[in-house]
């Protein structure tokens, strides 16, 4: 019997793999959900659900069909992009991503979604361990020099962002590379040159693609930053011709309608938007506008809507580490608006505890405690705030009014004055704030 009991196994433990095999069910794949409203209008959205809806067959058919995986993430990441559903389609693009890289971990393509994805999380450690790991299997390609690029920005690692995307224009001078170039110069002092560069990443693109007019409504801001209302409302009306209804070309008519003090037409702006696409910031900026207009409930309505919106995703993040939006920044700001301050110092910690370096997080740090009157502690995080010499106005009279409190009011003036020439139509409370400073000075 000795010589059967060898076979007999080899036989069982071979119907038992094929057991497995045969019941052992494909990774599921998420689907396409429908866009609705102005979103669902027009020829793009048929040509969207025919790539997505063939890349799907593709997957039925072959489920280890990696290049259709990874082509799809990038599809679900871009419809993120344009609905702002980003809860269900970042997740999605992820859970693709991983699938692919489980069999393949040094896919290249694969590789760059990820980082990019985890950059868009705001999970920027992760993204920058994620993109080092892409460039060591591609050292040629631009497109992971750009994340590279985006990483040690939000890092606060601004001379070697500065390396990548020199590196980045070196390989391939594009839409993508002009963009990085832009930032790195606003936040480096040099608006005209910020603004020529986005001019060049425009030219660069094709009119009415997503990632062109969100180039162009960047420079509608660069020019909103820099006081030119009338060019800064040419280039959003510019993106809503090329792609109508775009949702952050008609937030921006809204900030240049709200910079006249026109703020009936500019909240008709901001509804529109928030109508058309998931964004808290939509809500944000409606509750000043509220405000504004003296519709106080309202104006807490929307503040309320913007905490609701911020919670939900950090929650999420909370309780994924791999995945949900680190929102924390935003949670601050719009703590601030509810008068809710230890809140608002709460997140703004946890927000500068994952970047110390990034002077976005310092601002924050040092606007919370100037609102909680600790003026020697807000001084400290300007400090930092403005190690690279912006000259964002926002960042100068905010400042400026910590510098006058600390006791040093011809430099808080200087300041003040300094973002009022740049802007005149800074953020109004702002202004007003710093206004009242100088006419008691």
């Amino acid at each position: 019997m000795r010589k059967y009991f060898y076979p007999i196994l080899l036989v069982l433990f071979l119907g038992f793999v094929a057991v497995i095999f045969l019941t052992q069910k494909p990774d599921p794949v998420p689907t396409l959900k429908e866009r609705h409203g102005d979103l669902a209008a027009g020829g793009e959205w048929l040509n969207t659900k025919a790539a997505i809806n063939g890349l799907l067959a593709r997957l039925r058919a072959k489920p280890n069909d990696n290049q259709a995986r990874v082509l799809l993430a990038e599809a679900y990441m871009q419809e993120a992009r344009v609905t702002g559903d980003h809860p269900y389609y970042d997740t999605a693009a992820m859970q693709l991503l991983d699938q692919a890289l489980r069999q393949e971990p040094e896919n290249f393509e694969a590789l760059c979604c990820k980082a990019s994805l985890c950059l868009t999380q705001h999970h920027f450690s992760e993204g920058l361990a994620v993109a080092e790991k892409a460039v060591a299997v591609n050292s040629r390609n631009a497109f992971v020099y750009g994340l590279l690029c985006d990483a040690n920005v939000e890092l606060g690692r601004y001379p070697e962002a500065v390396r990548m995307a020199d590196k980045m224009n070196q390989v391939r001078p594009d839409l993508r590379s002009y963009t990085r170039v832009s930032y790195l110069r606003e936040i480096h002092g040099d608006l005209p040159g910020a603004i020529e560069a986005m001019q060049m990443a425009v030219q660069a693109g094709y009119a009415g693609l997503e990632q062109t007019e969100w180039a162009r409504v960047m420079l509608g801001h660069l020019y909103e930053t820099s006081g030119n209302l009338g060019q800064a409302e040419q280039q959003y009306q510019l993106a809503l011709t090329a792609r109508p209804h775009y949702a952050y070309a008609l937030a921006g008519l809204g900030r240049v309608a709200q910079a006249r003090q026109n703020y009936a037409a500019a909240i008709k702006y901001l509804q529109e938007a928030r109508l058309t696409v998931k964004d808290y910031a939509f809500a944000d900026e409606l509750a000043d506008l509220y405000q504004q207009n003296q519709q106080p409930a309202e104006a807490r309505q929307m503040a309320r809507e913007a905490i609701t919106m911020l919670a939900a995703a950090a929650n999420e993040a909370d309780e994924n580490e791999a995945m949900g939006h680190y929102a924390d920044r935003e949670l601050a700001y719009a703590y601030l608006k509810t008068g809710e301050l230890d809140k608002a110092l709460e997140h703004a910690q946890i927000e500068y505890e994952r970047r110390p370096d990034n002077i976005d997080a310092c601002e924050t740090m040092a606007w919370v405690y100037y609102k909680r009157g600790e003026y020697a502690t807000a001084e400290k995080f300007m400090k930092t705030a403005r190690r690279t010499n912006s000259q964002n106005p926002m960042l100068l009279c905010r400042a400026g009014l910590i510098a006058t409190k600390n006791g040093r009011p011809a430099e808080g003036q200087a300041l003040i004055k300094q973002a009022l020439a740049i802007n005149p139509y800074l953020s109004l409370d702002l202004a007003e704030e710093g206004r009242k400073l100088l006419a008691v000075r």
